[in-house]
């Protein structure tokens, strides 16, 4: 029993690792083809992603940015944990770094005070702003995927009325850039001065927490438990007592909380402010780096990291003459083999275990049929 159970353990792990090798070298090949269909060296622009992205200033810019797509991801994977589709990251993100920066410009408290204050209120304004969604789903039956795309169009709206000169708004110098006022010095999140390469943002810290407690709440409680359980069948977690529309809306409050911490790295890392020029569309990257990394918290970062890194390296192929298209290319290119190769091997799986179930089944009926033998004699 112990060596099957070996085997089996074994089996599966080569199956998780196969899916991501085999995406990855199907993504390649693909590529490849794509540029040199371009007329352009697919190895020499694979020679150039490498050695560019293996500089150091490269490497911490692609952990600021993953450190961003990190949380994006998170968030959309709470949701997706339990068949829940939130599109609505990133006007959860935006919406919630917009109002945070209003209120962190409006205090002037001791950092070790107003960082945390600034974190929360994005946090709530997020989870409220998601939880809307949640509320509708179990209460009208409306897709969470409709009302959050139509809350991203609201939050969109507002904080384009409310950023403005006059309201919430102020224009710099230059006369055009508008934004909320800067935060105060002192709440500034810490960076880490990495020399000659830049800063690395210290927000990536709360980025690895946010990951340990997603793992700690989904895989090691009840309520993680009944997420799971729901998303898999919904009559059968009701039928064992579990409130499916409290555990849906719960996880939508944590996904939006989760999305509020979105642009928080850009806030109180970088810009110290929210203007016009706030990133835009992380939300949806965070829907693709969930996919990729198949809601595993340690596979979201690996996702987030190759992000990073494809948006760092393809970004300098523009600047040597390849087209700037390739890394919407290369993007989506690597989500479809990503989800076919799972797919694959899902299926291969599940072959092998009605082979093995067949197996035992055949070994099973010779012993029972001399046992029955030996019981008539």
């Amino acid at each position: 029993m112990k060596k099957l159970t070996a085997r089996l353990d074994k089996e599966r792990l080569l199956l998780a690792i196969a899916a991501p090798v085999l995406a990855v070298i199907a993504a390649l090949v693909i590529t490849a083809l794509i540029i040199l269909a371009t007329g352009k060296n697919p190895i020499d622009a694979f020679n150039d992603m490498l050695s560019y992205g293996s500089a150091s200033d490269s490497q911490v810019y692609i952990l600021n940015k993953a450190t961003t797509y990190y949380l994006a991801g998170v968030a959309v994977a709470i949701g997706f944990r339990m068949n829940l589709f939130n599109i609505g990251v990133d006007g959860q993100y935006r919406i919630a770094a917009f109002v945070a920066a209003v209120v962190g410009g409006s205090l002037h408290l001791p950092g070790i005070i107003q960082i945390p204050v600034v974190i929360i209120v994005a946090m709530l304004v997020g989870a409220m702003w998601s939880g809307i969604a949640g509320i509708l789903k179990t209460s009208r039956g409306v897709s969470e995927v409709i009302s959050t795309i139509m809350l991203n169009s609201i939050a969109t709206a507002i904080i384009g009325y409310l950023l403005q000169p006059g309201k919430l708004g102020q224009l710099d110098d230059a006369g055009t850039l508008v934004s909320t006022k800067s935060l105060p010095e002192s709440s500034w999140f810490f960076t880490l001065d990495m020399g000659p390469a830049g800063q690395l943002w210290g927000f990536i810290v709360l980025a690895a927490v946010a990951g340990v407690a997603y793992w700690f709440i989904l895989g090691r409680t009840r309520f993680g438990y009944d997420l799971r359980a729901v998303g898999r069948s919904e009559p059968a977690a009701a039928a064992s007592g579990v409130s499916v529309k409290k555990v849906v809306v719960t996880s939508m409050l944590l996904s939006g909380a989760t999305a509020g911490l979105v642009g928080m790295p850009t806030l109180l890392n970088d810009s110290h402010a929210f203007s016009n020029n706030f990133p835009l569309g992380v939300g949806f990257t965070g829907i693709a780096i969930a996919l990729l990394g198949r809601n595993n918290p340690i596979g979201i970062a690996l996702a987030a990291l190759l992000w990073g890194y494809l948006e760092r390296t393809t970004n300098h192929l523009e600047l040597i003459g390849y087209d700037k298209e390739i890394l919407g290319v290369i993007q989506g290119v690597i989500v479809l083999c990503v989800v076919i190769a799972y797919e694959l091997v899902r299926r291969y799986g599940l072959k092998r275990q009605q082979q093995r179930v067949g197996a035992e089944l055949a070994a099973a009926r010779p012993a029972a049929a001399t046992t029955e033998k030996q019981e008539v004699a």
